[in-house]
Parts: C-alpha cells; sequence; structure tokens
C-alpha cells in the first residue's frame, strides 16, 4: 500500500507547505493553513480528447511566423448585456468563471442564456439543485429548448464520460466548489480541489474549443472563493453584484483576454428571469415632481457605455462631538478630499457637519468625473438651495480647487442631450477640439469651484 501524502494548503491564496505555519508566506494572512490529502491514483490519466473535434491540436514546437492569426469566430448570446461584457459573444475554447454573492441570480442568469441558445447543444451541470429545481426555474422564466440537457453530478470523472458521449458546444458548470475529482482525496470545496477541477475544465476547453463556464461563490470579504490561482487559470472573470434588496444587478468584467475589462452590463431582476436594461441613465435617475436640495446629475462613463447617475447628498448639523462621514456607492476618502477642498478653497464650514452621501440606484461608481456633481450636491444641501432639474456635470475637482479635464467628453455631452438636459457644466480645459455648435444643450465652461458656486447659488 503506498503511503498516503498530506500537505498543507493555504485557504486564502492556495499557498503549499510540507508543515503548518502560523502566517502564510505568500499572502501573509494567518491561520489559514489546512491539512489535505494529495493521494494520487497509480497510473493516473488525463483524458484524451483527440477525435473530439475535427480539428486536430497540433503540441508540436513551431515558429510565431508559421502561426496564422484569424478573427476569433465569436458565438453571440441573446443577452446584449452579456454580449458587451464578453466583448461581443463567447469565444470558442475559453474558460470563464462567474462570480457573486448568494442568491443574486448567477444560475438563473446563465439557465435563460443556456436556454435561449436554440442551435447550439448546451449542457447544464449542476452540483447544487436537482433536475425538478432546474426544471421549476426554467419553467418560471418560461423557456424552452430541446438543445439543453441537465447533468446533476460533482465527480469529474462521471461528468468527462457524459461530455465524451453529448459532445456539447457550451458547458455550464454550478458551481466549481461542489465538484470533485478522485485523483485528489479530500473534501469538495478545499483549495486543491478546485484547482484540479478547474485544471481539468481547462484542458478541456483548450483541447476541444469548446466554451465552458465556471459559477463561483464568493467569500464573506467579497473575494472569489478557492485559490488566488482559480482567476489567473480562466480566461475571464466576471462579478456579479448589487444589492439583493434592489431589484437592479451589476455584470462586471474584471480580467478579460478577448475584450476589455471595463464592461458592464444591467439587469433587472423579474419573476420572469433576468432583463438586460439596454438604457440604465433612466433608472438611475430619480422621476420626481418637486426640486429637491442636495440632488445633483453626474455624465459618467462605465466602459464604453455613457452613464447619467443621480448623486445624492445631506449636510446636518453634527450632534455629537465628532461628525459622520457617511458614504453608498462611493469613494469615502474621496468624500473627505472634496470636503477639505471646500473647506480651504471655498471657506465652506464642514468641520461640525454630518454629511451623508449616496449614488442613487445602489451602484459603485470609480470614475473620477462625478467629483463635480458631488461637491454640487453638498453645496446645494448646506446652502439648502435646490439645483435646476435641467443641469448635469463632469468633471474631476484637483485639490487646489481646479476643475479639470475629463476623457471622452463628447460622448457624455451627447447623453446628456439625449436624456433632455438643457445645460452641461464641464471643465473650460475640455474645449480642445470640442465644437459646441454640434450640440442642442448649452456647454458651460468653468474653470474653479469658486465660479461653479457663483453660477449656481
Amino acid at each position: 500500500m503506498s503511503k498516503v501524502k498530506t500537505a498543507f494548503f493555504c485557504q486564502n491564496c492556495g499557498y503549499e507547505s510540507v508543515k503548518w505555519v502560523g502566517q502564510c508566506p505568500s499572502c501573509g494572512q494567518w491561520n489559514t493553513f489546512v491539512e489535505e490529502l494529495v493521494q494520487k491514483e497509480n497510473g493516473k490519466k488525463a483524458d484524451d480528447w483527440k477525435g473530439y473535434n475535427e480539428e486536430k491540436r497540433n503540441s508540436k514546437t513551431i515558429s510565431l511566423n508559421e502561426v496564422k492569426s484569424s478573427e476569433e469566430k465569436r458565438l453571440p448570446t441573446a443577452d446584449t448585456e452579456l454580449n458587451r461584457v464578453l466583448g461581443g459573444g463567447i469565444v470558442p475554447g475559453s474558460l470563464v468563471l462567474v462570480a457573486g454573492e448568494p442568491g443574486i441570480g448567477k444560475s438563473t442568469l446563465f439557465l435563460q442564456n443556456g436556454l435561449w441558445l436554440k442551435d447550439v447543444t448546451v449542457l447544464y451541470i449542476s452540483g447544487e439543485e436537482s433536475e425538478q429545481q432546474i426544471k421549476m426555474r426554467a419553467d418560471r422564466i418560461g423557456l424552452k429548448n430541446d438543445n439543453f440537457y441537465l447533468l446533476t453530478e460533482t465527480s469529474t470523472q462521471i461528468i468527462f464520460q457524459e461530455i465524451k458521449k453529448l459532445k456539447p458546444q457550451l458547458v455550464i458548470v454550478d458551481s466549481i466548489q461542489t465538484l470533485q475529482t478522485s485523483f485528489i482525496d479530500s473534501s469538495p470545496g478545499s483549495v486543491s480541489q478546485i484547482r484540479e477541477c478547474a485544471a481539468e475544465f481547462q484542458r478541456f476547453a483548450k483541447e476541444t474549443n469548446t466554451p465552458v463556464f465556471l459559477i463561483g461563490h464568493i467569500t464573506k470579504d467579497g473575494s472569489i472563493a478557492g485559490p488566488k490561482i482559480l482567476e489567473h487559470m480562466v480566461d475571464t472573470v466576471l462579478q456579479f453584484e448589487g444589492d439583493r434588496h434592489y431589484a437592479y444587478r451589476i455584470l462586471r468584467t474584471l480580467k478579460n483576454r478577448f475584450g476589455s475589462t471595463a464592461e458592464l452590463g444591467i439587469y433587472e431582476m423579474t419573476d420572469k428571469g433576468m432583463r438586460g436594461v439596454l438604457n440604465p441613465s433612466e433608472i438611475l435617475i430619480t422621476q420626481k415632481e418637486d426640486q429637491l436640495s442636495g440632488i445633483a446629475i453626474a455624465a459618467t462613463i462605465e466602459g464604453m457605455r455613457p452613464l447619467l447617475i443621480e448623486v445624492q447628498a445631506l449636510v446636518t448639523q453634527s450632534v455629537y462631538g465628532t461628525p459622520q462621514r457617511t458614504v453608498s456607492g462611493f469613494d469615502l476618502r474621496r468624500l473627505q478630499l472634496l470636503l477639505a477642498v471646500l473647506e480651504k478653497r471655498g471657506g465652506f464650514h464642514f468641520g461640525m457637519k454630518d454629511v451623508f452621501l449616496n449614488i442613487a440606484g445602489g451602484i459603485k461608481v470609480e470614475d473620477p468625473s462625478i467629483d463635480l456633481a458631488v461637491l454640487c450636491a453638498l453645496l446645494s444641501s448646506y446652502e439648502d438651495v435646490p439645483l435646476p432639474n435641467s443641469i448635469c456635470f463632469a468633471g474631476e475637482v484637483g485639490l487646489s480647487g481646479e476643475i479639470r479635464a475629463v476623457n471622452r467628453i463628447e460622448q457624455r455631452i451627447a447623453e446628456a442631450e439625449k436624456l433632455g438636459f438643457e445645460k452641461i457644466i464641464v471643465s473650460k480645459y475640455n474645449q480642445k477640439g470640442l465644437s459646441k455648435q454640434k450640440f442642442g444643450i448649452e456647454v458651460v465652461m468653468m474653470g474653479r469651484v469658486e465660479e461653479v458656486y457663483r453660477y449656481l447659488f
């Protein structure tokens, strides 16, 4: 009988050690090492995928000049938001990891996308739900597809036997944390199991040119569960986020070898599944009757699409000794920086005021062009004077109180004009190459924060 080999794995980054150590040498986390059995079978054999497709993979050494470059033929889905996030459709042979909180709608989204692909043989592998549960969900969505097949199994050996019989053109795995391979003797969800199962699917995807979607879980701090190497192995990492109390969800690209990493897809959760939101600006701006103070509209860019979002600020007299600074969807340090600019350059006393800031719609914004709208919302609440409904803002604020130029200004102005705004305040340093005449909206150029204050109040 062969000796059982054990190793210690860091549960945070996947670092392997022969003995237990208190602090991980790779990621620096404490008490993350867990002992796992690494018992390999005699004569382990990787799945041979020769003859799976008509295409034969060449494993010989080849000169770079001999390689024929061709545009990847993508498989477009019926979901425009998913196409945008992936960079134009599903790339054959790609391995895509989708992570998100429990109950956010990952399984629903990919079940409906699999059912929409009528001309493609789709295999949906579920290690979490039974066939009846998936059928109930499919009936609720109201879609039917004769080329859609289910497999409820967690052993990768059985899964690949079924794949060889069916020869699907798309594989969806829900979820990677439930799978286990017999080559490693540890429980499902452990670092070594996740790594080995993902490696098996990677070999399958690359050798057969079949796209594979892996649905993954996240930890309580929001990072993808399993070793960090999982994100390095896959071609694309998608993060599905949003507040479960809101109807809207955001599909964000964290890594993409076949497209931009700055893309964003917005979905609305309905009783019929996930509905792609084609014009997000309309939902992110509150439709209100009365003019209220502390509200400003910012023209931002997420990925390639312009968005108009509503910034809400509330400035009140502090009751306690230390004033509060509370934000939702915005960087707290950035808010403190803007308050310091207003204190120093404008002479406004925010030191004894509680400041609350919220980005409407429950989305997170990292675009610096939102600075000017945040600043105007703060001033509006401070003075208790509402800003006109017909005005929006696009500009970054520097530490000396200047309004800095932002990129792709024309797209922002065009989006504001499309949604019916009459004025947009931008940086005067944006006027190079900008023709005001071609827009039906008044473009107001400002250089300093003081000018904006005098103009509005």
